[in-house]
């Protein structure tokens, strides 16, 4: 096996500095109080979880979950010294596992998986034995809470959220490994997909020296890595990845299932969930809510009579919603950092639903910003919008201008989504 000692070409970056990312634990203070990042593992959360979630958001913090993308919640404006109040709370409904291991815990899976007939396996015992995996694993406890799983049960839908460890499931019980944006996939068999990204992420940390925290980051040695974790796992040498084209996220609205059973989707506006509506959420749902890296929540098992009370408390139910592709960072007054109450500006420059997704941040930072195309749109420092189509990666210097007047900017923000240049 290829020996894996941190070298100077070892990592493409360099840092002064440790991980900050917020957890349940380590929270970050925020203009607006401190805040707490809670790792939900695929965003399954059972109907217990989810009511204590909704409880100490109202009694700890400002009254609202907050949802990532990376199907996370955050809760926001907690008071100074309530940090083990929380912690406590969490690790009382199952949701801190291991104290160790809360930070790395960032999983996303299929949404829609095992409930509407698409994609090749229900990837939810993956995703159960992954997590234990890593919770057992005294190595993945030093992750840093930038690295990302992403389980695919084959529809393509999280396999493009630029996770630094992909399991796609393919036809006949087998499974693909992809390391970060690799040109090779290890192929696996499906029931050996979790151990098989357990190897993968430690043999990453064996590699990374003391920079790097995304496979990304790995430069040339990226390709060993690839070599490396075929080689401990036994498994077939890699071979050339498949093009992998994107699936839509779930659209707001009623799913079904060949059995005819109905899961519900939704959509929270911005990611922001009010107490009103979280509570609705928990009331309709009967057994567990998945949360999307897409900020929406779906609701396996639940009649699509529940939809006219799920829209009643402002979740977006309709596919044609002029909110459907809108997200936003925090901005202004929660950040700091913000140049603008990004939120605020967002509403008034809604247009027609349809094209690229679009993303408003308050900085540069652009927190929170989605994988893939999508319209950017960047608060400046002495005022206005930058707007930019997003395509590959690179922003088309074409559709870039910066734009004061909300008319303007809502003009603007509508024709970058339909720019196909």
């Amino acid at each position: 096996m290829p020996s894996f000692r941190p070298s100077p070409q070892a990592t493409a970056v360099s840092r002064d500095r440790g991980d900050a990312c917020p957890g349940a634990l380590r929270l970050h203070t925020a203009d607006d109080g401190a805040l707490a990042r809670i790792r939900i593992p695929g965003g399954v959360l059972s109907v217990g979880q989810a009511q204590v979630l909704g409880r100490a958001a109202q009694e700890l913090g400002d009254g609202e979950l907050h949802l990532t993308s990376r199907g996370n919640v955050q809760v926001r404006g907690l008071e100074p010294g309530s940090g083990g109040e929380l912690a406590e709370r969490l690790g009382a409904a199952g949701l801190l596992p291991s104290w160790r291991h809360e930070r790395v815990r960032n999983i996303v899976a299929s949404p829609l998986s095992g409930l509407d007939g698409r994609g090749f396996t229900d990837v939810r015992p993956w995703l159960r034995e992954l997590d234990r995996l890593l919770c057992a694993s005294e190595v993945t406890a030093g992750l840093s809470g930038r690295f990302l799983f992403a389980l695919d049960d084959g529809r393509g839908d999280v396999a493009g959220l630029g996770a630094d460890v992909t399991l796609r499931a393919v036809p006949g019980g087998g499974a693909l490994l992809r390391l970060g944006a690799s040109a090779s996939v290890v192929p696996l068999h499906a029931e050996d997909a979790p151990r098989a990204a357990l190897v993968a992420a430690e043999l990453f940390l064996a590699t990374a020296g003391d920079g790097a925290w995304r496979v990304s980051e790995l430069g040339e040695r990226g390709a060993e890595l690839v070599s490396a974790t075929a080689h401990r796992l036994r498994a077939p040498r890699p071979t050339a990845a498949p093009a992998w084209h994107p699936a839509a996220e779930p659209v707001p609205g009623s799913v079904t299932a060949p059995d005819g059973t109905t899961s519900l989707s939704v959509l929270a506006p911005l990611g922001r969930l009010t107490a009103a509506q979280w509570t609705e959420l928990t009331t309709s749902a009967r057994h567990e809510l998945r949360l999307t890296p897409w900020r929406g929540v779906i609701l396996p098992a639940s009649p699509a009579s529940r939809l006219p009370h799920l829209a009643a408390v402002g979740l977006i139910t309709d596919p044609a919603s002029a909110w459907t592709g809108i997200g936003a960072c925090i901005g202004r007054p929660g950040c700091g950092k913000s140049h603008a109450d990004v939120r605020a500006d967002t509403a008034t420059a809604l247009g027609p639903a349809g094209g690229l997704p679009v993303y408003w941040s308050g900085c540069e930072r652009r927190c929170g910003r989605p994988q893939g195309d999508h319209v950017d749109v960047v608060a400046e420092q002495d005022g206005g919008y930058r707007v930019s189509a997003v395509r590959d990666g690179h922003a088309r210097a074409a559709t870039t201008h910066t734009h004061h007047h909300p008319s303007a900017l809502a003009a603007a923000v509508a024709a970058a989504r339909t720019h196909t240049q």
